[in-house]
């Protein structure tokens, strides 16, 4: 999920209702500035720059926002406060459909597991990462050096700094940046409106302009039990845009596929997309049923159906690209062009077996997706318990490994961003856990079939139903306390055995488990 801070750029014309985009999105600290003052009359300084980074704030569920007062206000989209909402919400109080507004500082309320990233610095650290990478090596092994060195780079670096930091892996690996993130933790809400309002336009319409809707909401990060004092910031402007002006967009955006191949793009078109459509169909007609039995059933629902919509339309008009003959030929005309000029550089011998071994590679992807997508992906097994079990697993299997060696996830240096997620004291209701969990082992078992070695470990000689019911009202992983004694256990097979026993998916190998 870790992708470049960016700055995009819209020449705008506000009188009319099309916005036109200028092409590209940029590093902070590879700005086009020659460009920019060809083309628009601006230069950014060094100074400016600074200023609209540490302007803006990256969450921990991705969203992207940005400091709008000197004292931690902090303005985003409705959609990235809805996972606070649903949180904060009880039976008697729904936030999430009635909105929330706090009418002092005293009222503003703190969010469960809910992070601020903002990014104090960039360093090219490619030479380190790739000069880990010996000749010789082979594709895992270079793979695991690659790992080793960014390892080491995020933990020497925050224990210098104190700061969050991640290697940011940039082109395909053609880049490695080390960013350094000021993390806040106490993050309260502010404001936000009603979920009606805030996507006002219908269902359909999300995906399309103009809306007319208040999707906003605020944040304010604190320090020390106060508001926190921050130097940079954007103002508020009296005046609004004015025609022709140029607009900038700074954030943490989501990835472009710009630079599929053709077989990326075919493997997208005839596999990926249309088994995560079935899996997102198929969790929109058990949520919508579910929230249709109670009130509270749609309280407990609304936030995950809501992305779950999101995703499949989405992915819609995602599909219908894919299916334009128009699109695809001009696309498969562009890479027959690159291909052609790639093949008469001898600087780019290297690279013209590159579409052949990318091609190669998504056949095996097309083998492996169902599988992977069931376990590692965890659509087999939908429950945030689940989660929580896996990641107590991992976490004490990655102990025992070196530091280079372990997951990234579960190095020191995050080890604070993982309990703080662990560790929330967030609802967890048992029948919203239930039902997601039954119906993702039915399709479990109607994907692998009835027979398949895990399937019949999974559900023990039980329906999906009276599986889930068991595991859910058995488990102890819904009290924090237990979570974090599990957490603390010296005895690593101890927290393995008894946490994968519960969910019944492990195999033995030797004196350590694995999870299946």
């Amino acid at each position: 999920w870790l992708r470049g801070v960016i700055l995009a750029m819209v020449a705008t014309s506000v009188s009319v209702p099309a916005l036109l985009g200028d092409e590209g999105m940029w590093l902070f600290n590879n700005p086009p500035l020659a460009r920019l003052a060809e083309k628009h009359g601006f230069k950014p300084d060094a100074a400016w720059l600074e200023h609209v980074q540490k302007s803006s704030v990256r969450f921990n569920s991705g969203g992207s926002g940005s400091f709008v007062s000197a004292d931690g206000l902090v303005m985003t989209n409705h959609h990235v406060a809805s996972d606070a909402l649903q949180k904060m919400g009880t039976k008697d109080r729904n936030y999430y459909r009635d909105g929330f507004y706090a009418k002092t500082r005293a009222e503003e309320s703190k969010c469960e597991a809910m992070e601020l990233n903002v990014l104090e610095s960039i360093e090219d650290v490619t030479a380190k990462v790739n000069g880990a990478v010996k000749e010789g090596l082979s594709a895992d092994e270079a793979f695991k050096a690659r790992r080793a060195a960014i390892n080491g780079i995020e933990n020497d670096e925050n224990k210098k700094t104190g700061l969050r930091c991640n290697v940011v892996t940039l082109y395909q690996g053609g880049a490695y940046h080390l960013y350094r993130f000021k993390r806040y933790t106490d993050v309260r809400l502010v404001f936000a409106p009603e979920q009606q309002i805030a996507s006002y336009g219908g269902d359909p319409d999300n995906f399309e302009y103009p809306r007319f809707d208040l999707d906003a909401a605020f944040f304010r990060v604190y320090e020390d039990g106060k508001p926190a004092k921050v130097k940079h910031y954007l103002s508020w402007s009296k005046n609004g845009c004015a025609d022709n002006e140029l607009v900038f967009v700074s954030g943490h955006p989501g990835r472009t596929n710009r630079l599929a191949t053709m077989a990326e793009l075919a493997y997208t078109r005839d596999i990926g997309f249309p088994f995560l459509m079935q899996r997102l169909y198929r969790l929109e007609v058990l949520l919508a049923a579910f929230s249709a039995r109670s009130e509270e059933n749609a309280r407990q629902a609304k936030e995950m159906l809501f992305s779950i919509q999101n995703s499949r339309k989405a992915r819609v008009g995602g599909l219908g690209g894919l299916l334009d003959p128009e699109l695809m030929a001009r696309k498969e005309a562009e890479e027959k062009r690159l291909r052609a000029a790639a093949a008469a550089d001898p600087k780019l011998k290297d690279a013209v077996g590159s579409w052949d071994k990318i091609e190669k590679a998504h056949k095996v992807r097309a083998e492996i997706i169902r599988r992977y997508t069931l376990l590692e992906g965890g659509s087999g097994m939908l429950s945030e318990l689940f989660g929580i079990a896996r990641t107590l697993v991992r976490a004490a299997d990655e102990k025992s490994k070196p530091q280079a060696e372990r997951l990234r996830e579960f190095i020191d240096s995050n080890k604070e961003p993982l309990e703080l997620e662990l560790f929330s004291e967030e609802p967890i209701y048992e029948g919203f856990e239930i039902v997601k969990l039954a119906d993702s082992l039915t399709y479990l078992a109607g994907e692998l079939g009835l027979g398949d070695p895990l399937v019949v470990k999974v559900l023990a000689g039980k329906s999906p139903q009276a599986r889930a019911a068991e595991l859910v009202n058995g488990t102890k992983l819904k009290s924090v306390a237990e979570r974090k004694k599990l957490m603390s256990m010296q005895c690593i097979t101890m927290i393995s055995l008894r946490i994968l026993q519960r969910f019944g998916i492990t195999s033995q190998v030797g004196s350590r488990f694995e999870l299946v």
